[in-house]
């Protein structure tokens, strides 16, 4: 097999369980990520902030609550199919699913840069421990 041949395979799909539905990462390199987050209708992401991550959001179908909150000022917004929302690093961030959601993330490759200020399913205490 020549050295080019790879350029010419299809990728592996990464699928990732997440206690609130899923993550397809579809694109992994040292200089980004991309991702689909299926969020099941009710579920919600941890409240959340990245130390160097940095992530762009747009709705594929469905719609979330995104909570953001800076410098103590925090704000609900709706987030619908066909929008999009910037999260620089440092940004404390939320999605809550309304409905089924599918949201394609966008992000700067520093996956386990996560700090997790609340979450529903007991993650603070683990992530609070790395």
């Amino acid at each position: 097999m020549n050295r080019h041949e790879s350029l010419f395979e299809y990728k592996a799909i990464q699928h990732v369980p997440k206690p609130w539905g899923y993550e397809l990462i579809y694109a992994k390199t040292e200089r980004y990520v991309g991702k689909i987050l299926h969020i099941n209708s009710g579920q919600s992401l941890s409240l959340q902030y990245h130390e160097m991550k940095e992530e762009t959001l747009y709705v594929v179908e469905g719609e979330v609550r995104l909570t953001i909150e800076y410098e103590g000022d925090r704000r609900e917004l709706r987030l619908r199919k066909g929008e999009a929302f910037h999260i620089p690093p440092r940004l404390i961030h939320r999605m809550e699913a309304i409905v089924d959601t599918d949201v394609a993330e966008v992000s700067t490759p520093e996956l386990e840069d996560v700090v997790r200020l609340e979450d529903r399913y007991g993650r603070v205490a683990a992530a609070t421990k790395r």
